[in-house]
């Protein structure tokens, strides 16, 4: 099974990633993720298999990118301003008083989820996401005080 959808797993790990070898650890990740799920895929009846592949591997992808996100290191001298702790203090109050759904976009967007896995999680569509996220973060600029 893996031999026969190895070039959809490659072809999906190439979605991400353009260096070869972040592919082949998003493909040992999805590999790893499909073996794990081996009972179920090869129970199936009524589900194409390529399509339950492809969204294991999908979800496989995305948590391996999400641990290990790179960062930028901050210079040994770094010392955040007490001003930069404070815009962030009231940024973070401004969010708290959204409403719903609002709130909950805005903090599943922080926390790395794209327009799509954060439409399922509300139940809206990827573009009624975009056009929200368009529209709070215009209300957060103008309700902040700079």
């Amino acid at each position: 099974m893996l031999h026969r959808h190895r070039g959809l797993l490659f072809s999906l790990c190439r979605h991400y990633v353009r260096r070869g070898l972040e592919i082949d650890d998003l493909l040992q990740e999805a590999t790893v993720a499909l073996w794990r799920d081996h009972e179920r895929l090869l129970s199936l009846s009524g589900i194409p298999q390529a399509a339950l592949i492809w969204k294991i591997g999908r979800n496989a992808v995305i948590d391996c990118l999400r641990r290990v996100k790179e960062t930028e290191e901050l210079p040994e001298n770094y010392e955040a301003v007490e001003e930069d702790r404070s815009l962030l203090r009231e940024l973070h109050e401004r969010i708290a008083l959204l409403n719903e759904p609002d709130r909950s976009i805005v903090r599943l967007q922080l926390e790395g989820y794209d327009y799509k896995e954060i439409g399922e999680q509300v139940g809206m569509t990827e573009k009624n996401v975009s056009v929200r996220l368009v529209r709070i973060k215009e209300k957060l600029r103008k309700s902040m005080v700079i």
